[in-house]
């Protein structure tokens, strides 16, 4: 259940108001993901036992992105989307460090001393089994234990949570999950993350050709490293607190356009309303066909016909199940 106050703290000196001597869970929680979350209960069960509030510790940007120089990283979640996952958790706040020279050459003792006691004031911490920190990555989930619990910390590690119950020895992890939206395998997607996967952004204009089509869009402007497949795929749109059935395709619309910038074009079913400006947030539910390109306007709307009755079709048939976890019953 999501908190009634999440507090949001960027580069804290010293500890938060109302994050002071909190239980924290670190990491770079990109996703939200099943493994995350196991990490993230554990750590809210310490708060529990010990009074504490409890909050994650996160890096801006990916710590992979500072050292490429660019942004690079598909990016599962942005920060803002991170922070209202983590809301949805029930956490009490998220804390984030600006990941610059400064931090990355910080080695695993002053780590400890200087961010986890001094600027946090933390009670106790838990990472996940894989946790690294420090200078070079030095400081190892047994170094934590240890030097943790001489400086007065309590300290837990999480082992690896697997992909599946049937024994599987893959460990969930971001990469497994943007491999699977790279092939546009949001089913999978979602089974590691333990919710579907969505984006958030703001509705702008497009070229409206499918109001003139008769599927209006509301289009959204992924961020320029977004891996997902070209294709088009059965969708859930929040909108004002109610989680809407729709279609979407994500592309450079070959048979209309000449490899125009990736656009997210979502028609959503039943909907007739002015959306430009507002911000929505889509959750992939199925893979429906790759994007392709049609020799004319009439064979692309046939096809288009097909997709959307597909679309109805999954969704209806998943009604109770489709939200997971971070999303409103469909309707």
């Amino acid at each position: 259940m999501a908190t009634s106050r999440f507090i949001l703290s960027v580069d804290p000196k010293a500890p938060p108001p109302g994050l002071a001597g909190a239980v924290v869970a670190i990491g770079n929680f990109d996703g939200v993901h099943r493994g995350h979350r196991a990490v993230i209960f554990r750590a809210k069960a310490l708060a529990q036992k010990l009074g504490r509030p409890c909050a994650v510790l996160t890096f801006e940007p990916h710590p992979a992105d500072f050292f490429a120089g660019v942004p690079t990283i598909f990016r599962l979640t942005s920060r803002d989307a991170k922070a209202h996952r983590l809301r949805e958790l029930g956490l009490d706040g998220m804390v984030v460090l600006s990941f610059d020279a400064g931090l990355a050459a910080l080695d695993a003792e002053n780590f400890l001393e200087d961010i986890l006691l001094r600027r946090l004031g933390a009670a106790g911490v838990v990472v996940g089994y894989d946790f690294h920190f420090g200078a070079k990555r030095s400081g190892t989930p047994d170094f934590l234990r240890r030097r943790g619990a001489e400086l007065g910390l309590f300290v837990e590690i999480v082992e690896k949570v697997t992909a599946d119950e049937e024994g599987s020895i893959e460990a969930v992890s971001s990469t497994a999950i943007r491999e699977a939206l790279i092939a546009g395998d949001v089913e999978t997607a979602a089974a590691l993350q333990g919710h579907p996967w969505s984006v958030t952004g703001e509705v702008v204009h497009g070229a409206k050709l499918g109001r003139t089509l008769g599927y209006p869009t509301a289009n959204l402007a992924l961020d320029q490293n977004c891996g997902l497949r070209h294709a088009i795929y059965a969708v859930g749109v929040e909108l004002d607190g109610a989680l809407l059935k729709g279609v979407a395709s994500f592309g450079r619309r070959p048979t209309v356009e000449d490899n125009g910038p990736p656009l997210l074009e979502i028609h959503i079913f039943d909907f007739d309303g002015d959306l430009y400006g507002r911000e929505i947030e889509v959750y992939f539910i199925a893979f429906l066909r790759p994007e392709e390109h049609f020799p004319s306007l009439d064979a692309l709307m046939e096809q288009i016909r097909r997709d959307e009755a597909e679309a109805r079709r999954i969704l209806d048939a998943h009604d109770q199940n489709l939200s997971r976890n971070f999303a409103p019953p469909l309707r």
